[in-house]
């Protein structure tokens, strides 16, 4: 008898679809609650090798993360942030919670240096994620939120819910 295994129903491996998701992106929503946000900004990171599989692992914090301006020599520090360990590196791994050096152009850092002087203004990093195989950070010039903004934005962001529940049941 000539008959094939997908005419009996029976599919080969090669046939099944793998979903791919592509690399993790992390973003520090903590910072849109605490912050108004003026101005972002991307930049490159250095990362050591075990830190970049970290990432690619998925573990990677950037909740108590911050970003300080040196004009000698000009550069940016992430500072806080938590890169977890990657287990296969043993005795070559990083530092989880080490400082890092922020990728910017000597204009860039000097602009940025200018908007943290002004009272209540300061960096914060919003997201971290891979472009075309390389760490990016993007940056924001932030404004502190008082409290009473902070209560406000949590009233509309409630009322928008409730407006939107209630088209829902007309729209139906």
């Amino acid at each position: 008898m000539g008959c094939s295994l997908t005419m009996l129903g029976v599919h080969m491996a090669k046939n099944k679809k793998k979903s791919k998701q592509g690399p993790p992106s992390y973003n520090n929503r903590r910072a849109l609650y605490d912050y108004f946000i003026v101005d972002t900004m991307e930049v490159g990171i250095v990362l050591e090798g075990s830190e970049v599989k970290a990432i690619r692992e998925g573990s990677c914090s950037l909740k108590e993360g911050y970003i300080s301006v040196d004009l000698e020599p000009p550069r940016l520090t992430l500072h806080q942030i938590d890169i977890g360990i990657y287990q296969p590196a043993g005795q070559l791994n990083h530092i989880p919670k080490r400082d890092r050096i922020l990728l910017a152009k000597k204009r860039e850092i000097i602009k940025l240096a200018r908007e943290v002087d002004q009272k209540g203004v300061t960096l914060v990093p919003l997201e971290m994620y891979f472009s075309q195989g390389l760490v990016k950070i993007k940056l924001a010039i932030a404004k502190g939120k008082a409290q009473h903004d902070k209560r406000k934005a949590i009233a509309d962001r409630e009322n928008q819910r409730d407006m939107q529940r209630a088209m829902s049941k007309y729209s139906n």
